[in-house]
């Protein structure tokens, strides 16, 4: 792929007085406001144990050795050996040059396998602030990428339902990355292309890739800084499709019509790490959701409580009749943080393990402190990556709240209310 680039003009201006004078004058066309990104809706953080597998609550896996529509060389498998939590914060995928089950690509024998993971059953969404921490992994004929598919792919087919590329790098070009869209009228070679180029290779640390989406308008950075955007008025007449849920995947493939194929130089295994995947919420002309909330559970009609009303370190959280008192004000804080009565929602002793209970107790800045309400409606504990549960489900005044791996049950449920 050729990568495009923003094109800027020279404006001539002339004046007539006594004499003429003439002024260069650098014009840049007027921009889209920038996307107004709520709080976080989805998120990973892979602070699991080694060796622990992939959870499969939030991703899926693709499997198989067809090509993938682009002659890879590569067999997708959902074994350990190929994506995998390394107890330190990521997750890893392994391209390995291997055949240990005797799987069968489109060229005859596998010589590689990978990983491919999504979230097409798991979580789409429509518009906000997709963003990934990754070390990607280097070498002629590997090629890893963070990107989006339309969620009617089933439907309507490719290119129709829309490819949103994040993050795309290919080995020849180890300092290069690249952002793409393609839909129909413009895919494949002729999807609307940037790229960033910095002095050393990506893969020699972790970079954050990021696009941030609205309504109209796309836009790419790497590490917090803009090097691409794509509105309509980019696509020559084509159309903008765009504007329907759409699902993440992570890969790492290993050869292909783009990045050619591994040669001598290339080493195996090669391994992508991912710190984390979060997503962000798109406020529709205006500011993220801000003041107090209560926080009502859709199995029993209740809202998280404060035991009689005393904010006192340690105070165990329940589920309790929905009224206006401040033991039910919840304010979702821009550190991630729950906060009633000025202190925070806590999973006792910073546990993260099913059956930690879930108190209150003051601010710290302790990472474990932080949660989400996912679009789904789970409060989610970041670093556990576990939700907010009632205990055996009760659904009478006084249930307690404790972490518990997210099963989507309905004592899991919370809404703003």
């Amino acid at each position: 792929m050729v990568p495009t680039r923003a094109r800027r003009a020279w404006a001539i201006v002339t004046a007539l007085a006594v004499a003429i004078s003439v002024a260069l004058v650098w014009w840049t066309p007027p921009r889209p406001a920038e996307a107004d990104i709520g709080g976080i809706t989805w998120q990973d953080e892979f602070n699991e144990p080694a060796g622990t597998p992939v959870n499969q609550s939030r991703w899926r896996f693709d499997i198989g050795g067809g090509g993938w529509g682009n002659n890879e060389r590569q067999y997708y498998t959902s074994s350990t050996s190929n994506a995998v939590h390394d107890g330190q914060g990521n997750l890893v995928i392994t391209a390995r040059r291997e055949n240990p089950a005797n799987y069968q690509c489109h060229y005859g024998r596998c010589e590689y396998t990978s990983a491919r993971l999504l979230t097409a059953q798991t979580f789409t969404q429509t518009y906000g602030r997709f963003e990934a921490r990754i070390k990607i992994p280097r070498g002629q004929g590997i090629w890893p990428a963070f990107w989006m598919l339309g969620n009617d792919m089933g439907s309507v087919g490719w290119p129709a339902a829309g490819e949103i590329d994040i993050m795309e790098n290919i080995g020849r070009e180890p300092n290069t990355v690249y952002g793409t869209v393609h839909g129909p009228g413009y895919s494949g070679g002729g999807g609307i292309t940037g790229s960033r180029t910095i002095g050393s290779p990506l893969a020699d640390a972790f970079h954050t890739y990021r696009v941030d989406w609205q309504p109209n308008l796309i836009v790419w950075y790497l590490d917090g800084v803009e090097y691409h955007r794509v509105d309509p008025g980019r696509l020559g007449g084509n159309r903008w499709v765009f504007d329907h849920p759409f699902f993440m995947i992570l890969n790492v493939a290993v050869g292909g019509n783009w990045p050619g194929y591994p040669d001598a130089t290339t080493q195996f295994p090669q391994q992508m790490l991912v710190d984390y995947v979060r997503v962000s919420g798109y406020v529709p002309g205006g500011n993220p959701p801000s003041g107090t909330t209560r926080l009502r559970g859709a199995q029993s009609g209740r809202c998280i409580d404060i035991p009689g009303a005393n904010p006192v370190d340690g105070a165990k959280l329940q589920i309790w009749d929905c009224n206006t008192t401040a033991a039910q004000a919840w304010t979702f804080a821009a550190d991630g943080t729950v906060r009633a009565m000025g202190k925070c929602m806590d999973p006792a002793w910073a546990g993260t393990a099913n059956g930690t209970e879930v108190n209150l107790v003051t601010c710290n800045g302790n990472p474990v402190q932080r949660f989400t309400l996912t679009s789904a409606g789970d409060l989610v504990n970041l670093s556990a990556n576990r939700c907010v549960d009632v205990r055996d489900a009760n659904p009478n005044n006084g249930g307690k709240l404790q972490l518990w791996d997210c099963t989507g049950a309905g004592n899991q449920k919370w809404s703003r209310h």
